[in-house]
């Protein structure tokens, strides 16, 4: 790796860590501060970061992997994905933001369950919080997979360390950076990271098909005839109610 790589990936670890300990100058008086960024964030911040935090590796690894494994017929993972944010937006988060502050001020999810519904409130208590450990284990799991992954491939042989693989660096050094500016930051930490890496994934997004463009000379210089199979291209081919149904939800 040349010295500006590792720079770079060096700078870019600072300043989630900077960010964190701004985040932690912001919000350090208060547990709505810490847990929910004060209810203050910008639109520009709280969509992105959503936005990034959502997608990721799922985004820039595992939809790419799909198409390319099994054809356009996979974009109904992404159709799906795009209706289903813009309904959480209109008719969710309205009536989550309103009801949280009315009902007792909640912070968290269980919180607010118990308070919507006190005669359940203890059960709702409990199943809502295994549910969360639960499947964000899960995703948190997916995102280390994911910076390992990246790792792997662009940082290969960065920071030589005995006995670990860099495909475990970076899991270790995804994790460890992500753990210190959410714990000394909180959620505008979290959100504003995510902001940050939403804009390079965006950015990121944009360029790389133009590059791939330019290096092949333009579309004509994409030969499209020799996908791997008939259909390839078709947002139908081999498609069946069930799997399109499971894809979009």
């Amino acid at each position: 790796m040349n010295t500006y790589t590792l720079a770079s990936l060096a700078a870019y670890f600072l300043l989630m860590v900077a960010i964190g300990i701004y985040a932690w100058a912001k919000t350090r008086n208060t547990s709505e501060g810490y847990l929910l960024a004060g209810r203050d964030l910008g639109p520009a911040v709280t969509a992105l970061s959503a936005g990034a935090s959502d997608m990721s590796g799922w985004l820039l690894l595992g939809l790419p992997g799909a198409l390319y494994a099994s054809g356009l017929v996979e974009a109904w993972i992404a159709i799906g994905l795009t209706v289903g944010a813009a309904l959480n937006w209109i008719i969710v988060a309205p009536r989550l933001r309103e009801q949280t502050e009315r009902l007792g001020n909640a912070l968290t999810i269980p919180q607010f369950l118990a308070n919507r519904f006190p005669e359940q409130g203890t059960v709702l208590r409990v199943v809502s919080a295994v549910v969360i450990v639960g499947f964000f284990t899960v995703y948190t799991a997916s995102g280390m997979v994911g910076g390992g992954k990246l790792f792997e491939t662009a940082f290969a042989g960065a920071l030589p360390v005995t006995g670990l693989s860099d495909y475990m660096v970076g899991i270790l050094l995804t994790a460890g950076i992500v753990l210190v500016y959410t714990t000394i930051g909180g959620f505008l930490a979290v959100s504003l990271t995510d902001f940050v890496q939403g804009m390079i994934m965006m950015v990121a997004l944009v360029v790389m098909p133009l590059v791939i463009l330019s290096d092949a000379g333009g579309t004509s210089g994409l030969d499209l005839a020799s996908v791997p199979q008939p259909g390839f291209l078709s947002l139908t081919q081999g498609a069946t109610l069930v799997g399109v149904i499971s894809a979009v939800t």
